[in-house]
């Protein structure tokens, strides 16, 4: 009788979870049986957005928010304050393409700079990519402004100095412009009601209906994409845009969210599921129990938007529960072997030779010092012999390995892959004549070499060679104050003996 029962309990389990013959959305068990033929599952109402009345007050309440709350920025008061329509898509679409993997404090200096040097997209466009490279240099993903200025001598020769005004045009007819940059330059500078996902938005829009797959997914993301053009606010659609991106990015945040002072916290279901089990904690010291539904449990499962069975809700995490995200890629392992060759200029200080990068593949057009590929597992007189005979293209004379002074390894990190520079140095005695019709390799001073169009990890090279002079200079000192004592000096006491008044008077200098 006791298997009985507890078969029977099973089955009322089942059933109240869903899996009986009727689902939470009205539709029969064949569901089970057509999710097991393959068909793709429907995301449960539980992570959409289906009540005007909620996405109404939702709207309200944010909007808002970002009235009171939201942050001075340049490119925000330059857009409000814009008249002209194509000059106000210029400078959002300048300010979205340098926010792209990189923190608003790290932008504001490079945008001001860029939009005080080209305000318009007619000055963007006469300008060479070296000056733009010249300003992009430390920002990072060099392709970022090429791509910025090819689209914008497109706009000046092939549309006449007119933007784009729809989000699908903009991204049809601009290169670099993908669905969220021209989302966001439709809305904010020509008011399309459109919605846009980044980074911060699926942050915030995971843990408002607590979707917990992979947002890497393509199911994922078309439901991201679908819920934001729902929610956004027709009247003001670019503020409501911003105003969700600056809740993911102020409030919503990663690892440490506020969610107490959250604007729209009476809408996020990761946040009342955290009040339910904090409720249920509190009840239980008084000998309570209360059953706390879970709210990523859909009912017969398959949902494409709920978290994985095999990861499941973690109480400590709370909120930050969502969203999940697939384990990244590890980036590739690369070394190369760069040489800081220099020369003395005309007044004495060094001068380097730095040589421009391939126009296209990574950090194309940019300037370096004479580097290349190491295979792995070369010991270091095999390095040198590489380098040699690299270095011998530029100097048009030989190298000698045992001239090549080892400085250390300056390792950077790009998105993709683990970069170690194995550098040396080399100073060359006389002058290298370089060839006047080439272009692509110059000499240049410790200034001249960083006004330039370099990347992060050649000024780290370049501090590691002067960390390796100050510290010869160092030695070099050390050495001549050493031999100085040990002659001693006319009228020196011995350490130790202390000088009589008379002596002490004799040895003042004079005032």
């Amino acid at each position: 009788m006791s298997r009985l029962r507890a078969a029977a309990a099973r089955g009322l389990r089942r059933q109240r979870r869903g899996s009986g013959s009727a689902a939470p959305n009205g539709r029969s068990s064949s569901k089970g049986a057509s999710l097991r033929e393959g068909a793709p599952a429907r995301p449960h109402a539980l992570h959409l957005f289906r009540d005007p009345v909620e996405i109404d007050a939702l709207r309200g309440r944010l909007l808002a928010w970002y009235d009171k709350s939201r942050r001075d920025l340049p490119w925000r008061t330059l857009a409000a304050a814009e008249l002209d329509a194509d000059r106000r898509a210029y400078a959002v679409w300048v300010s979205e393409i340098m926010l792209q993997q990189t923190q608003v404090a790290t932008v504001i200096d490079y945008y001001n700079r860029w939009m005080q040097k080209w305000p318009t997209l007619q000055a963007l466009a006469a300008a060479s990519l070296e000056e733009v490279n010249e300003l992009w240099a430390g920002l990072g993903y060099y392709s970022r402004g090429k791509r910025l200025q090819e689209a914008a001598r497109k706009v000046v020769s092939e549309l006449a100095g007119r933007m784009p005004r729809t989000a699908e045009d903009l991204q049809r007819l601009l290169p670099g412009v993908g669905r969220y940059t021209a989302g966001a330059i439709a809305s904010i500078s020509f008011g399309q009601a459109t919605g846009v996902v980044d980074g911060n938005v699926i942050r915030v829009l995971c843990r408002l209906r607590c979707i917990g797959a992979d947002t890497s997914s393509l199911a994922v993301i078309d439901c991201l994409w679908d819920m934001a053009n729902t929610l956004v606010d027709r009247s003001r659609p670019g503020d409501f845009n911003q105003a969700l991106m600056e809740l993911g990015a102020t409030v919503c945040t990663p690892k440490s969210p506020l969610c107490r002072e959250c604007p729209v916290k009476e809408h996020c279901h990761a946040w009342r599921r955290v009040e339910k089990e904090l409720a249920s904690a509190s009840q239980k010291l008084f000998g309570k129990t209360t059953l706390v539904p879970d709210v990523e449990d859909c009912g017969p499962g398959g949902c494409p938007l709920c978290l994985p069975a095999a990861e499941p809700w973690d109480s400590s995490l709370g909120v930050t529960n969502f969203p999940r995200k697939a384990a990244k890629k590890q980036p590739r392992v690369e070394w190369t072997a760069t040489c800081v060759l220099e020369r003395r200029g005309r007044l004495g200080a060094p001068e380097y030779l730095i040589v421009q990068r391939p126009s296209s593949g990574l950090l194309a057009g940019l300037w370096e010092f004479p580097s290349l590929p190491l295979a792995p597992g070369l010991q270091e007189e095999q390095q040198k012999e590489v380098l040699a005979d690299h270095l011998r293209a530029w100097t048009r004379q030989p190298v000698q390995t045992q001239r090549l002074c080892f400085i250390g390894e300056v390792v950077h990190i790009f998105s993709h892959i683990h970069q170690t520079y194995v550098v040396y140095s080399l100073c060359l005695d006389g002058d290298v004549a370089l060839d006047a019709a080439s272009s692509s390799s110059r000499w240049v001073t410790e200034e001249e070499f960083r006004a330039s169009a370099v990347s992060t990890a050649m000024k780290k090279v370049l501090k590691a060679r002067e960390t390796q002079r100050g510290a010869q200079s160092g030695r070099a000192k050390g050495s001549k104050r050493k031999r100085e004592s040990k002659l001693g000096a006319a009228g020196s006491t011995p350490t130790g003996m202390q000088l009589s008044l008379r002596a002490f008077l004799r040895a003042q200098p004079p005032p």
